[in-house]
């Protein structure tokens, strides 16, 4: 009877001792190259598996794409998209897009763990939305979308006794989503409280960094979706064959126009049927944004591990800020005196430290055919950014210097209202 079991179940049990162990050892052993129709697949398709993992990323980041740190208004294809733009006058680099909907700070400052070796003196693109900057700061469930085990496991294997990852350690375990494995938990726990990981903690953490890089080697092309690489490829068809402000410009103006013909905001078309005629025929969002505030928020700390990570890097960054829709944002009732607060407060945050390459497009929330919805640049929008954006990226730039704060992690920094800045740069140390 043994032997009869041995021989049904012994292969069944071989075959998962042979896949454990492919998956737990320390030996990477990249199974499937990168090819470049899939780097150009990862680097528009906004999947949440490409932005969990490392391979694709990796891949790319090595060649000619540069990253793109934002969320949402990625996902806004028009010929105007910066992608569009990179890849129709074959410029020396692509855009490498790196968020979604729900993607901020926190999330953006885990997705750089495992691709340091790609930002270190090199360029990014970090986009800096003002609704991020909400009261709650980022949302839990939002951030458990796209947490990432080999992210943390690999952030741990390199961690720091410094406020940066201690913060860091707190805000994650802040997240429902840590709990999700013990051990990983309990280390996190460690960091926060300022102590080291024990040598058992440390031989997991490898085991379990080891087996997420494999899973990630095997899995992270599997399924890669296309459709945005078709987009990118069906809106260079709309451009002129050389690349000329004037004609771009009003190429823009044109498609906004012609986009935006059903509704008095100069939303898409598309958008406003979909997401806003049915509510606003009910009057339900007429100045619901009265009260929104986005100057005292946990999120200007989130912000700052960004920051405190590209500095470690040596990353020379251009920032864009973009504005909310003028139209909008006056039937809503969202304060513009409260937009300008905001972006002295975020400006003084990066300023004050040495990030100096800032798109600022906060004030041209009026500009016709500059938005494409509510909150997203479109159009005029992405052709703004473009006249700072390729010189930054095609031109070589002076190193940046960088003096990072340790005070941008406190209460006081999230909590201050902006019209304090003048005492608080007088008190600060």
């Amino acid at each position: 009877m043994a032997k009869r079991l041995l021989r049904i179940f012994g292969p069944i049990i071989l075959a998962a001792l042979l896949v454990l162990a492919v998956f737990v050892s320390p030996v990477t052993f990249g199974f499937k190259h990168v090819s470049a129709g899939e780097e150009r697949q990862a680097a528009v398709s906004l999947s949440p598996n490409v932005l969990k993992g490392k391979r694709l990323k990796a891949a790319a980041l090595g060649e000619n794409y540069v990253p793109f740190f934002g969320s949402s208004e990625w996902s806004r294809f028009d010929p105007m998209h910066p992608s569009v733009l990179a890849q129709k006058y074959d410029r020396s680099y692509r855009p490498f897009l790196l968020g979604a909907r729900g993607t901020q700070s926190l999330t953006q400052f885990f997705v750089m763990q495992n691709i340091q070796g790609d930002l270190r003196h090199k360029k990014a693109v970090f986009v800096i939305s003002p609704q991020w900057f909400v009261k709650n700061g980022t949302r839990k469930d939002a951030f458990g979308f796209y947490y990432s085990q080999l992210q943390t496991t690999e952030w741990l294997s390199h961690y720091r006794h410094d406020a940066i990852d201690r913060y860091a350690a707190k805000r994650l375990l802040q997240m429902p989503v840590a709990q999700s494995d013990h051990f990983i938990y309990a280390a996190l726990q460690r960091v926060a409280s300022g102590k080291s990981l024990t040598d058992y903690q440390k031989v997991y953490l490898r085991a379990k960094m080891n087996m997420l890089t494999q899973e990630d080697q095997f899995f992270s092309g599997i399924n890669l979706p296309s459709q945005n690489l078709n987009k990118v490829m069906q809106q260079t068809k709309k451009l002129p064959t050389h690349y000329s402000y004037a004609t771009l410009n009003r190429l823009a103006g044109q498609l906004g126009k012609a986009q935006t013909g059903n509704n008095r905001f100069h939303i898409s078309d598309t958008f406003y049927k979909q997401r806003l005629k049915k509510v606003i025929r009910k009057g339900k969002l007429k100045n619901f944004q009265k009260n929104l505030s986005y100057t005292q928020s946990p999120e200007f700390a989130d912000f700052q591990l960004v920051l405190d990570q590209f500095a470690r890097l040596d990353t020379n960054v251009m920032f864009i800020i973009p504005p909310v829709n003028d139209r909008w944002s006056a039937y809503t009732g969202l304060s513009k005196s409260m937009l300008r607060q905001f972006d002295r407060k975020i400006r003084y945050q990066l300023e004050s430290q040495g990030f100096t390459h800032i798109c600022d497009l906060s004030h041209d929330g009026n500009v016709p055919y500059f938005m494409t919805d509510t909150i997203h640049l479109g159009w005029r929008g992405w052709l703004a950014v473009d006249q700072q954006l390729n010189p930054f990226l095609t031109k070589s730039q002076p190193a940046p210097h960088y003096n990072i704060n340790d005070k941008f992690y406190s209460q006081q920094w999230q909590q201050l209202p902006p019209e304090r800045l003048a005492a608080y740069k007088v008190t600060s140390k």
